[in-house]
This record gives C-alpha cells, sequence and structure tokens, in this order.
C-alpha cells in the first residue's frame, strides 16, 4: 500500500491509500477518487515530501527513546473528528437522502436514465462492492447518518 496527499480542484488536501501508483491512475481515471470535503473528482496527487526508509546494514542504537511527539493529543484527535463531521455535514448539505433506494439510483445515474445529483442513502456491503467494481461513483461517508425518519 502507497499513501498520496491528493490536491483537488478546490485546493483542498487530503490523504488516500493505494495498492500502487496505477492503482490511483485508475481510480482517478474512472472519477472515484472525490475530495471529502467538496466531492470534486477533479483530483491529482499532491507535492509531499519522500519518506525514506533508514539503511538496513545499520546497527540498531542501543539506546532507543520511546515518545509520542507524532501522536495526536486528545484534544487534536477530537478537534480532527469534528472538521471530519463538519466536512460530511457541509457535502450532504445539498445531497438528497434516498435511503434504502441508493443503488437503484446511483446506477439510474450512472447508465444516465436520470439526471445527476448528489445522493446519500444505505447499502449493504455486497452492494456497495458491486457498485464499485462496476465504475459507479461512490464513496463511504466517515460516520454515520441518521435516516431523517428516525430524527427528532
Amino acid at each position: 500500500m502507497i499513501v498520496f496527499d491528493i490536491k483537488c480542484a478546490d485546493d483542498h488536501v487530503f490523504e488516500a491509500w493505494f495498492a500502487n501508483s496505477a492503482a490511483f491512475d485508475e481510480q482517478r481515471r474512472k472519477k472515484l477518487v472525490m475530495c471529502p470535503y467538496c466531492g470534486s473528482t477533479k483530483v491529482s496527487k499532491a507535492p509531499m515530501a519522500a519518506r525514506i526508509p533508514a539503511k538496513s546494514n545499520q546497527k540498531p542504537s542501543a539506546k532507543v527513546a520511546l515518545t509520542n511527539d507524532t501522536a495526536p493529543t486528545l484534544a487534536e484527535a477530537k478537534a480532527l473528528l469534528e472538521h471530519m463531521a463538519k466536512a460530511q455535514k457541509e457535502v450532504l448539505k445539498n445531497s438528497k437522502w434516498v435511503g434504502r433506494d441508493f443503488d437503484a439510483n446511483a446506477r439510474a445515474m450512472d447508465a444516465g436514465e436520470v439526471p445527476h445529483a448528489a445522493i446519500h442513502g444505505e447499502v449493504d456491503a455486497k452492494q456497495a462492492k458491486a457498485l464499485i467494481e462496476d465504475g459507479v461513483r461512490v464513496m463511504p461517508l466517515p460516520f454515520p447518518v441518521i435516516p431523517p425518519e428516525k430524527s427528532n
């Protein structure tokens, strides 16, 4: 697996994992890579620092210091989750809830039978996998969505 920094047309930068560079290129070509902030599929690899591993022939240090300098604090983790939730809420603001009809709606849009629109709903794991394998542009949401009929 390889991680890339991805940048959308609106200059949002996010990380995504791929099997290799060719997998990224193929998914981008199929418009399967989508900005989690704005939903744009106009994405490209963003410049990122190289990750160079230590030489394998070096002796291990006798003294190893374990630190948590790179681990986020509880406050930082909470702020990140709040930012992600806000981004999801913003994306869903202009999206229509279609519930269990998501699979049929997404396929109808992909086939050109109905106009493209932002929708969200429910599918099981088998349906989600089939949509992706068939090249239908879908993206899982990071947080669960309460159906409108179940919210207060």
